[in-house]
């Protein structure tokens, strides 16, 4: 599994990448939300976003997770010849697949103010606050095992942890330009998720 030629990107930064693109818009339909009665009030739409929040920040949070210790697990030893993404290429390519998917969202969320204030912008929040969390927990695997979880990129373009991803790869904590959990090492420079040497310097 860890031979061949082919890119990676860290399963911590995949998971991390839509928090914050869920989490502010979220905050802002909810404020924009906030503004307008609708049919149920204000305090009762801003009770109901509050308890979504919490309901979608747990669910989100734990969907999968045995899935990913599953994987993490099983995790072999990246080869050599292997391309390490960049954490600003994987955040940018996630992105562009989805940008149309989060404007609907974030629309989708302001709309059902006109029903219940704020609410749908809340449990928006509550998605990317609990994609975060899960970021963390996954930055915790790799501290316990001291190594990165890396996947291939054409096996994880739905999710990480999806059905066809048959297993993850693994470097050393020192490899590419994320900490472990996804957030951006500090003193690092953009294109050390070089071929080959990035990787078994990692080691």
């Amino acid at each position: 599994m860890g031979r061949g030629a082919h890119a990676l990107a860290r399963v911590a930064v995949i998971v991390r990448a839509p928090a914050a693109w869920l989490w502010w818009p979220g905050l802002l339909s909810a404020a924009v939300g906030a503004l307008v009665p609708g049919l149920t009030g204000r305090r009762i739409g801003l009770l109901a976003g509050a308890g979504l929040f919490l309901i979608v920040a747990g669910a989100v949070f734990l969907a999968r997770r045995g899935r990913y210790r599953e994987l993490a697990r099983g995790a072999s030893r990246a080869g050599k010849a292997v391309f390490l993404q960049d954490r600003r290429v994987t955040l940018r390519n996630w992105r562009r697949a989805r940008r149309w998917w989060l404007l609907i969202a974030f629309l989708a969320a302001v709309g059902s103010s006109f029903a219940v204030p704020a609410a749908g912008g809340l449990a928006l929040a509550g998605a990317g606050a609990g994609l975060w969390a899960k970021a963390l927990w996954i930055g915790g695997l790799e501290r316990d095992a001291e190594t990165l979880f890396w996947v291939r990129t054409e096996w994880a373009r739905s999710a990480p942890a999806a059905k066809p991803v048959p297993g993850y790869l693994t470097t050393g904590p020192a490899a590419g330009d994320a900490l472990p959990g996804g957030a951006r090492r500090r003193g690092r420079g953009p294109g050390r998720a070089a071929r080959g040497a990035a990787v078994s310097a990692a080691r």
